[in-house]
């Protein structure tokens, strides 16, 4: 599979920016507060555009904008594979040009893709217009909400992702979410072998976009049908199931609860769903074996010591 080429000379803004603040009510700090700097994770629009047409606006952290687009793509069903996508460029838009408030620039990511997913990107958009509005989620429709749940083939490997293996790739977490560290507010995805080993971490504002960029520095190495899964400092929700299984990732573990509607879409894709996932103790929500769907009164609550 041939990678997509990239501009290596995107100007991209700083993730992370330091602010004046007054700090008040700690132990020896005066009444009238004392000032400060203070690192802040940055958040500014992102403009995805395929070939030469917006198709949406993100708000994302600015860093690995190429892995963020490539993901996005993928996850979202534009793209089949990497190389459906022949070029990728990342340019920054002041905030005069972007219509944007003074101070608040953004990023437009151009990608040059296949005409059979420009084509079905352009279908998918005419099938949302007409349509009597129901006020879910920022669709128009019922209809507009593609919930079509994408199976994951069976893993011979699966059981190897239990609960010992989760929580080692989760306690290796911390020391490499280096923007989290300064700045606070920012989730991570990562991504584990099924030994525990975490080799590949990606941070973002949003845990979508986070996910997005693990996706995308995956396809790009080729990577996304090696054995492993994906770790999400965040909820577990029915988008993050549905992007891993687009791209064929058969488990993911997330460090606080899952929605219902997330459990019910890995039941659907037959993904192995860990959440809640805090040592010494995670909840196995999903198997991922292809056999009976797990009840609420069955499902497997289990903990572990760590190595």
């Amino acid at each position: 599979m041939s990678k997509p080429e990239t501009d290596d000379s995107e100007d991209t803004l700083p993730p992370l920016s330091r602010h004046a603040v007054r700090v008040f009510g700690e132990r020896g700090v005066a009444p009238e507060g004392e000032l400060r700097d203070d690192t802040l994770a940055a958040e500014v629009p992102v403009a995805l555009v395929f070939n030469g047409v917006s198709h949406a606006v993100m708000m994302a952290t600015p860093q690995d904008m190429d892995a963020f687009a490539l993901g996005f793509a993928l996850s979202e069903g534009i793209l089949d594979t990497a190389a459906d996508c022949r070029g990728i460029d990342v340019r920054t838009v002041d905030a005069s040009e972007a219509g944007l408030p003074a101070g608040m620039p953004g990023i437009e990511v151009q990608l040059e893709i296949s005409t059979r997913s420009f084509e079905r990107l352009k279908d998918r958009r005419r099938s949302l217009a007409g349509r009597t509005g129901c006020g879910v989620c920022g669709v128009e429709s019922f209809a507009g909400l593609d919930l079509s749940p994408q199976p994951v083939p069976r893993r011979d490997w699966i059981e190897r992702i239990d609960l010992p293996t989760v929580l080692r790739a989760f306690a290796a977490m911390p020391p490499r979410q280096v923007f989290n560290a300064e700045a606070g507010a920012i989730h991570a995805a990562a991504w584990a072998t099924v030994d525990g080993e975490l080799t590949d971490l990606m941070e973002d504002v949003g845990r979508h976009n986070a996910l997005d960029k693990l996706i995308g520095s995956l396809a790009r190495a080729n990577r996304l049908q090696e054995p492993g899964f994906v770790l999400m400092s965040s909820r577990g929700s029915h988008e993050l199931v549905r992007k891993c299984a687009r791209v064929g990732i058969a488990a993911m573990a997330t460090i606080s609860a899952p929605t219902a509607m997330g459990v019910r879409m890995a039941e659907l894709c037959g993904l192995r769903f860990w959440g809640l996932c805090r040592a010494p103790r995670g909840v196995l929500y999903a198997d991922g074996l292809g056999g009976a769907v797990l009840s609420s009164a069955s499902t497997a609550s289990a903990t572990a010591s760590m190595p």
